[in-house]
């Protein structure tokens, strides 16, 4: 899909809401631990590479992605701080491992011992590949689940020339929640693997941003994975204050197209779902499903000067239409999320009428939508 700069439709992403946001963070951590900024799924929809050297300059030491195609991205733009990359990697990509220098997920003993096979055949390979041992204490995805089995991970790693023990991981599935019971589950159980070790690697991090938002003191490690704060987004939605004020970093913007006044009786959209009950005044907004702004989105409102003007009709693949208050020139400012004329559309508005959550929100928005980065 291409990039339509040819059209007021743009993200705009806000370099100094991204470093703020990274600098309270950093600004908190213990000495000795360092931030790795989380730029998976093209930095949550806000440009990975863009905002890799926003991190950097803010203080982030080395980066989380989800695919080694994401990875790679990185060190061809020329960051050549450490990346890992959370998900499993296949061992047959392990010569590109090696090349682009990164560190990589293990997650399984089977993984392991194809790892070995496949790295005696690489005559290439001029350096040991990274590894960080994910352990599953109760997300159920990935990773190993008893500290017998971790033991015997690190030692297999330990006792290949091949091979690096360079983390030790887990992930929480509820660090955003009220009711800590689980997420203390799963600490202890991290606890108990690292207590059955003889030592401990190079990283040992646990802390994804609810973790190091409201866990802080709690969870020990020396690096934390730091995601949707980043961009300015409760990690939790609704339901725990942050701890400090996060700025969301990304705007969502078009204008008028076109601009008419219907008479009573119409019908607007496919399907026709929406009627004209008198005269009306309908705003087209080139923006539809296919940048991300879903169907669903029929009924929510959007920002023209300060005033919400709902979106009536279905939303179209690459329009969609409002229902304005009075007449409008062509060329006015829509705002989609963020602020206009003192009102405030947020994503987290958005998540709630598709009732879903921010992440997916900013994930969605497509290739099409230009992002521009402005300070």
């Amino acid at each position: 899909m291409v990039v339509t700069y040819h059209r007021p439709t743009r993200a705009i992403i806000h370099r100094k809401a991204l470093k703020e946001n990274i600098k309270h963070e950093v600004d908190r951590l213990a000495a000795g631990v360092e931030l790795f900024a989380v730029v998976k799924a093209d930095g949550y929809g806000h440009g990975a590479v863009a905002t890799a050297q926003v991190a950097l300059a803010a203080g982030a030491t080395g980066f989380c992605v989800a695919t080694l195609d994401e990875a790679i991205e990185l060190r061809e733009a020329g960051i050549t701080e450490p990346i890992l990359v959370l998900s499993v990697v296949f061992p047959s990509y392990l010569s590109l491992v090696v090349d682009y220098d990164l560190s990589i997920t293990v997650a399984t003993k089977d993984w392991l011992m194809e790892a070995q096979e496949v790295l005696k055949d690489l005559e290439e390979t001029t350096a040991p590949i990274k590894l960080h041992i994910k352990v599953d204490t109760g997300m159920g995805r990935i990773g190993f689940l008893t500290p017998a089995e971790v033991k015997e991970a690190a030692e297999m790693i330990e006792a290949s020339p091949n091979m690096i023990w360079e983390g030790l991981f887990t992930h929480f599935s509820t660090a955003d929640e009220k009711d800590t019971a689980y997420w203390h589950k799963q600490a202890e159980r991290f606890k108990a693997v690292t207590d059955t070790l003889d030592h401990l690697p190079r990283y040992v991090h646990s802390s994804n941003s609810a973790t190091a938002l409201w866990h802080d003191t709690e969870m020990p490690g020396n690096m934390i994975r730091y995601g949707v704060g980043m961009y300015g987004l409760n990690p939790s939605g609704h339901e725990l204050p942050e701890t400090y004020p996060l700025k969301p970093a990304l705007e969502l913007v078009s204008e008028l197209i076109q601009v008419k006044e219907l008479a009573a009786g119409e019908g607007v959209g496919y399907g026709k779902t929406y009627d004209t009950s008198e005269k009306e005044w309908i705003g087209t907004v080139p923006i539809g499903y296919a940048d991300g702004w879903l169907r669903k989105m029929q009924g929510f409102s959007l920002l023209v000067e300060g005033e919400f003007c709902e979106i009536i009709g279905r939303v179209c693949m690459d329009q969609l239409m409002i229902r304005l208050p009075r007449e409008f020139k062509v060329g006015t400012k829509v705002t989609l999320i963020g602020k206009n004329n003192g009102q405030e559309i947020t994503m987290q508005a958005v998540a709630d009428h598709l009732a879903t959550i921010h992440y997916e929100v900013c994930c969605m928005l497509s290739e099409r939508v230009p992002r521009i980065y402005q300070e």
